[in-house]
Formats: C-alpha cells, structure tokens, sequence
C-alpha cells in the first residue's frame, strides 16, 4: 500500500489528542482519510496495543466534539506485514461546522483543511458554515458564543408563572435539537452582544449633549433600563379643565413602549450595531437596524400588515404579554397621538427603520416664532429666567430684551412674576 499525504489524506505515526483537530478539520471541509500508525515518508510502522487506541478514538469523538460527528467517521483496523494501523474515513459533515466543545464556536476550537494541514478557521468563515447549514434566519443560527446565562429571563418568566426548563428552552427556540444555544438564546441571554445607545440633546439638533448612555445586557435589562431612562426625561406638564386638574406626559407613555418594543423585537440581529434612541426638545428618535421585512411596505405596516423578521423573539414577547398580537404596534402609537396637533412619523429606508414621536408640548417651541428659541431653550436647564438672562441668551440690549419678553407673554408662551428687582418669568 502506497501511502502519502495531501489536501484530503493525514499520516500520523501515533495517537494524539489532537487528532480530534484534523478530524474536525476534515469534517468542515471536503472530508479525508486519516491513517495511525504511518510515518510521514507513507512507511507503515504499526501500533501497539490497536484496540485501546480504537476506543481512546471512539470517546474523543462522542465526549470532545460537537455536534455528534461519529455518523460521519468510520474506523477500520487494517494489517500489513504483520504490522496493525488504523484508517479514519471522514465525510464531510451535514451540520457545520464542527469544533472542539471545550471551546466553543470560534477559531480556536474550529479547524478547516487548508493544503495539507489543519488551521483554525476565521470568525467570518465561521459564520458562514453556520448561515449555509442553518439557512438564512438569524434566530435559528447556531450561537458563537455558548457559554451562555439566562437569569434575567428567569426572573421575567417566574413573574408570570412560567417554566424555564430544557424542553421549555427548546420550544422556544433558545436551544436547538442538538443542545446547542442558538443566536435566539444569546438575544435573551445575559451576554447579549447587541446594544441600545441612548443620547440626550440640548435644543432640537445634535449640537449640543446633554447625556449619553448604553445599555447592555439581555434584551429585557435593555427595554426596561431604556424605558425608564426615557421615563425619566418625560416631562409632565399639568392643564385645567374647569376645576379639575390633569397631569399629561411629553410623549404618550404607551407610545414609548411601543416604539421600543417593536425596536427590539423586529430589528435585524445580524447586523452588528446598536439601536439608537435620540431624544430633543421636541421629539424623541428610535432608530432600529433592518427597516421593513422584504415585501412589506410601510404603508402596509400602517395598515396593521406584519411579518416579523424574529418569530421567536415576537412568539415569547407575544407569550409573556410584553406585545398583545402582531402588527398593531405602529396603529397603537397613532392612536396615542389621535387629535393632537402634533403626529409621529415613520420612515423605512434599506437597512434601517426610524419612528420619531413628537413632543406634545413641543408647539411652544414650534409656533412659528424662531425669534424666542434661545429664550424658550433656557426653560431646558432651569425652571425661571429674569431679563438679564434674556440677554444674554439674546446677545441684545435691555430695551429689545423687555419687548421680546413683553411680546411672549402676550402670545402666552411665558408667565411674568414678582415686581422690581425680583421679577422672573416662568414657562406656562
């Protein structure tokens, strides 16, 4: 027998544990032969003790590789001239890639044949073993990252009485057929990779910042820290019907929930970056990777039409009563808004999709008179201003200063109090 290595033959004179590394090389790649017991030069020296080294091969494939790869492998015992050697026929496997279970989905515990050797295989190669084996959606991809906690979703799923338990994950979608956490389960998980950025701006554009913020962690750490975060630069503002008083938000608290739901659940994982929130004087932005699902338009979307891009994301959102059916998200945040003078927008370009809620106090700012923008922004950092502020704020003298502030309490935009010295004028 003429025996010589190539792209898709491996000689090794002994048994090693890092044969597992070729096995898995040839796995993830066009599949190959191994023979033990066969020096470099093709020369059969043999084994000793074959049998042993047979059932040493057997456990490193059943306890070291993942996933199960024995389908795909045979081992033979073959003699010549009296001298004992084994053949490994390895296919090449269905379910790549295959890697070392100690380390996981990343190059150090993926190899791929490159010529005659075993190398690790890029994070990019990587990925696209996994999309061409587990087809296009995200969610169902195997995870590169595998170590893996879930005790924020715990918590979530024991307030409303649910289980969490193996079969529960796998109905769920966090865990596939095999045991292995799909990118589904690192979304809900406490290592989620993915991020919300929030930044908060003086006035209505981005010169200015007056805060910055990010949130990491699970996808239910991210919703609730950004919804509070947002809740707590919601502005009340009190009106009087007759008598009786009423307390009324910037933005529509419901409204709020519902941008950042549907940010979160049907934005498109694969990509890398971050979910923006922006928030201004006088609107809030909720900028969310992906746009729309191909085929659906926006005015579809208006319409109630839906196609979430993450099923499972929305089916265990849907089950835990965070979202109450598909679709009505974008209806629910017009309804918000319904009589006002004011209405949020929507826009769906590739690769992003953006939901601007307008401030619905924000008119003051907006009434058409730009002239009193500097004056009104000062209200943004303090709750009265005096004349002397005015100015400043004005780059004007005291008689312009005096008239401005005379003409915006005339148009009811601001309240003059006190007299003399101590006078001070206070938003209305």
């Amino acid at each position: 027998m003429e025996l010589f290595e190539s792209e898709i033959v491996e000689l090794k004179e002994i048994y090693t544990s890092d044969l597992k590394k070729e096995i898995i090389a040839f796995a993830n790649t066009n599949g190959g032969t191994i023979y033990i017991g066969v020096q470099d030069n093709g020369k059969i020296i043999g084994i000793d003790n074959p049998d042993f080294v047979m059932q040493q091969i057997s456990n490193s494939l059943r306890d070291s590789i993942r996933p199960d790869i024995s389908m795909f492998i045979t081992i033979t015992l073959l003699q010549e001239e009296k001298k004992f050697f084994i053949k490994l026929n390895i296919s090449q496997g269905t379910k790549k890639p295959y890697y070392l279970s100690e380390k996981g989905l990343k190059p150090t515990g993926v190899y791929v044949r490159s010529g005659t050797t075993s190398a690790p295989a890029s994070e990019d190669a990587i990925r696209m073993m996994i999309k061409m084996t587990d087809g296009e959606a995200f969610e169902r991809n195997r995870s590169l990252l595998q170590n893996l906690t879930f005790n924020r979703l715990k918590e979530e799923l024991q307030k409303r009485g649910l289980d969490f338990t193996e079969v529960q994950m796998k109905n769920l979608g966090i865990l596939s057929s095999d045991n292995i956490y799909t990118n589904m389960g690192l979304l809900v998980s406490d290592q989620c990779k993915h991020s919300i950025k929030f930044a908060i701006f003086q006035g209505t554009d981005k010169l200015v910042f007056k805060d910055r913020k990010e949130f990491t962690g699970s996808l239910f750490d991210q919703l609730t820290d950004a919804y509070k975060t947002i809740d707590f630069y919601n502005g009340t503002k009190a009106t009087f019907h007759d008598l009786l008083r009423t307390d009324e938000r910037d933005y529509p608290v419901d409204a709020v929930r519902e941008a950042l739901l549907n940010a979160i659940v049907h934005r498109e994982y694969s990509f890398s970056g971050s979910t923006f929130i922006n928030l201004y004087s006088d609107r809030l932005e909720i900028i969310s990777l992906g746009g729309l699902v191909s085929g659906l338009s926006l005015e579809a979307a208006m319409l109630g039409a839906s196609q979430p891009r993450n099923e499972k994301l929305a089916a265990l959102f849907y089950r835990m009563k965070l979202i109450e059916a598909y679709g009505t998200g974008i209806s629910k945040i017009l309804s918000c808004y319904k009589g006002l003078p004011v209405q949020p927008k929507f826009e769906s370009v590739e690769g992003a999709f953006q939901v601007v809620l307008p401030n619905i106090h924000a008119e003051k700012l907006n009434s058409g008179n730009e002239k009193y923008l500097p004056i009104l922004r000062l209200f943004e950092n303090q709750k009265e201003i005096t004349r002397s502020d005015t100015e400043q704020a004005l780059g004007s003298g005291t008689t312009h200063a005096i008239n401005i502030l005379k003409e915006m309490q005339e148009k009811g935009l601001i309240k003059k109090v006190g007299r003399g010295r101590l006078t001070r004028y206070i938003m209305k």
